[in-house]
């Protein structure tokens, strides 16, 4: 499946490959933006194609990637099983919390879990 452009809970999202590549730096993340300016408010992005580093915030690469969407003043949401990496860390579990009480980046384990946010905000 290729990125695809659907309406969801009345909202235009880019919903990523999961099989697509992954977002290693903040140039991959740069063309996903891109792409939502085709047509979309949000992009939906399988947790896995973050990878290892996304998670390990001491880097500071997810904040780059986070600050570049709300920069671009979209949506991003973090879909999929993220379990593992909160676990062994209580500065992502603050983070996905705060994160998750704002507009700007959301952390859910599903699509269906994005329709339903995606409504509520409406």
């Amino acid at each position: 499946m290729a990125d695809v452009v659907r309406e969801r809970a009345g909202v235009q999202v880019l919903e990523c490959d999961p099989d697509g590549p992954p977002i290693a730096t903040v140039e991959d993340a740069l063309g996903i933006i891109g792409a939502v300016f085709l047509g979309a408010r949000v992009a939906a992005v399988p947790a896995h194609r973050l990878g290892e580093r996304f998670f390990t915030l001491g880097n500071r690469f997810a904040g780059e990637i986070m600050q570049k969407f709300v920069n671009y003043q979209m949506l991003l949401a973090v879909v999929g099983d993220i379990s593992e990496h909160l676990a062994a860390s209580s500065a992502l579990r603050a983070l996905v919390a705060e994160s998750n009480e704002a507009d700007h980046v959301w952390f859910v384990p599903d699509l269906d879990a994005l329709d339903a946010r995606l409504a509520a905000s409406r």
